[in-house]
């Protein structure tokens, strides 16, 4: 398998975890743990600032574009769906910011609020990944030449040097993985889910 579909192959890994860490919060919640605005901040940085920012940045600005010039419409087709999940999950992620902020004392409205947006984004992006993973970035190695994707390594190479030199890239990771060991997620419930995915496709 080519590099870049490596990267994004394994930034999927790491969103997975981040995914299975905030169902297990969520799961807490619903057994009667208080909500907390700055975890499900924590969560609402690592969504949009590495799931979207770089991951989906990725994406959107080097593979889909690549992908756009060897002739896939953007407005229609395997790219217009991955657009339209990538804004999908945006609005959950937003959602999940302003819960974050808000300034007054958690009521069982916010908790109940955190709850409905998790249930929403969790397996919104589950789903995302897997057709991407089984789908798309199978369709982009078919098409795409040595030399494109050789060009995409760089690309992505200079994508992750802008977030290096500022620290985010690290500091992501880290919050990612600080999450993962606070809530860790559950194998046997992230592989249900898995096998629930695959028999709906």
């Amino acid at each position: 398998m080519e590099k870049v579909i490596e990267v994004l192959m394994a930034e999927h890994r790491l969103i997975e975890q981040a995914l299975g860490s905030m169902e297990t919060y969520a799961l807490e919640i619903r057994g009667g743990a208080p909500m907390q605005r700055d975890v499900v901040g924590e969560y609402a940085v690592f969504f949009r600032e590495f799931a979207d920012g770089c991951h989906h940045g990725k994406e959107e600005e080097i593979l889909f574009q690549r992908m756009v010039e060897r002739g896939f419409p953007r407005q229609a087709g395997p790219l217009a769906v991955m657009c339209h999940e990538h804004e999908l999950g945006r609005a959950e992620v937003r959602a999940l910011t302003g819960i974050a902020g808000r300034a007054e004392a958690v009521r069982p409205a916010d908790a109940g609020e955190f709850l409905a947006h998790a249930d929403g984004y969790v397996p919104l992006l589950r789903q995302h990944i897997l057709k991407e993973d089984n789908v798309l970035y199978p369709l982009a190695l078919q098409v795409l030449t040595g030399p494109e994707l050789d060009a995409m390594s760089t690309q992505f190479a200079e994508f992750e040097a802008r977030m290096h030199a500022d620290g985010s890239y690290d500091r992501l990771r880290s919050l990612a993985e600080r999450l993962t060991t606070r809530f860790r997620p559950d194998p046997a419930r992230m592989a249900a889910a898995a096998q629930l995915s695959h028999c709906g496709r």
